[in-house]
């Protein structure tokens, strides 16, 4: 038998309205049955290695994870990055998922989410593993705020022994790398142990979700916090076949400020125990088939840069005029060519695109402030 036009229409509604109406996963229906990470501060830049073993122990399928931070340190995330790993040991392979900002009601003392949307949303029983990568930067602290040219730096890293996450996590483990051996406190929450660099918190098992234990690390760092202040990029696109880079800089040592008179004699006849600190050599990774590079500040020329080619990349070390103690800036500008056909693309519907990374070449640096500015040579005949 036929069914009315108004009946059929009332039957769809119906059926729709049942669909928004069915449960979906909650994060009570999530847990997390390990968790290993991994906190690297053997530069100024820290990097977080994060694994998860997420099961869905609910009735309906999720279809995203989130990441929890505390309010202080989301702030200073400059990555996340995220994967899914599928098979077995050498035949794992990885694929790359989005993350993005989640903002959830009522979340526990400012907590802060990102979501990880799974490329197949998560059926009850099933369980994933998720591999996280975060950066944070501005985020190991000076202590004491100055020192003399013969001391070494020390710095404060805050976190928790436990991973906060809005999951009951089963077990859970968390190791702390530094730089050397030289740790002068660390928080204690049993079981910690320290071996060499490595410190270790845990394994703890069946914390509820929203768990946090503070801890403070008192560490010696002495690698080079290079700052570029702001950084001015201009690309220039030339329809004889060129592409000219001009790169301006303001860096700084965003470290211990310095203290004293600084000895350039001590500096030079006792160079590993005089400004250990301090850096005077930065090296740009730049593509191949680089050319006419130059490397100058305010006064002039400065000579003292080497430039290796290479079929894959380029490299340009360069060393400022002074090596850059605790609270020391320094500007210059970074110039060079390269050929236009490596960047510029045509698609088929005839437009041109240009192809070319935007960050900073400059290896272990971090960038406050970023300009690009893309324009045209032309010339007049």
């Amino acid at each position: 038998m036929a069914i009315p036009l108004r009946l059929r229409a009332a039957v769809s509604i119906s059926i729709f309205a049942l669909l928004l109406i069915l449960p979906s996963c909650s994060a009570q229906d999530i847990q997390v049955v390990n968790a290993e990470r991994r906190i690297d501060l053997t530069s100024h830049i820290i990097k977080v290695f994060l694994t998860l073993k997420v099961e869905n122990t609910g009735a309906s399928p999720a279809s995203e994870i989130l990441l929890a931070f505390p309010p202080t340190q989301v702030d200073h995330l400059a990555v996340v990055k995220a994967q899914v790993a599928t098979g077995k040991r050498k035949k794992k392979t990885y694929t790359p998922l989005d993350v993005n900002p989640k903002e959830l009601p009522d979340a526990p003392n400012g907590t802060k989410y990102l979501s990880i949307s799974l490329l197949n949303p998560l059926a009850a029983g099933e369980a994933v593993t998720l591999e996280v990568l975060c950066i944070l930067t501005h985020s190991l602290e000076p202590f004491p705020v100055e020192i003399s040219q013969s001391e070494s730096q020390l710095v404060y890293y805050h976190d928790s022994a436990l991973i906060l996450s809005p999951y009951h996590i089963k077990q859970q483990i968390t190791f702390i790398k530094t730089p050397t051996t030289k740790v002068e406190s660390f928080t204690v929450v049993d079981p910690t142990h320290r071996a060499g660099t490595e410190l270790k918190y845990g394994p703890y098992n069946d914390r509820p979700p929203h768990s946090y234990s503070p801890v403070i690390v008192h560490l010696e760092n002495n690698s080079p916090f290079a700052v570029v202040e702001e950084l001015v990029r201009e690309v220039e696109i030339s329809h004889w076949g060129s592409l000219q880079i001009t790169e301006q800089y303001k860096l700084a040592h965003a470290g211990a400020r310095h203290k004293g008179v600084f000895s350039r004699v001590e500096y030079q006849s006792r160079p590993g125990h005089s400004g250990v600190s301090s850096f005077r050599h930065l090296l740009a990774r730049l593509p191949p088939r680089v050319h006419s590079v130059y490397y100058r500040d305010e006064i002039g020329n400065i000579s003292s840069s080497r430039l290796r080619l290479g079929a894959l990349k380029s490299e340009l070390e360069i060393e400022p005029r002074y090596p850059l103690f605790g609270g020391w800036k320094a500007t210059f500008v970074i110039g060079y060519g390269l050929p236009l056909e490596d960047f510029l693309f045509e698609s088929p519907d005839g437009k041109r695109y240009l192809n070319f990374s935007y960050g900073c070449p400059l290896v272990e640096t971090v960038v406050d402030k970023l300009t690009i500015k893309v324009g045209f040579i032309t010339y007049q005949i």
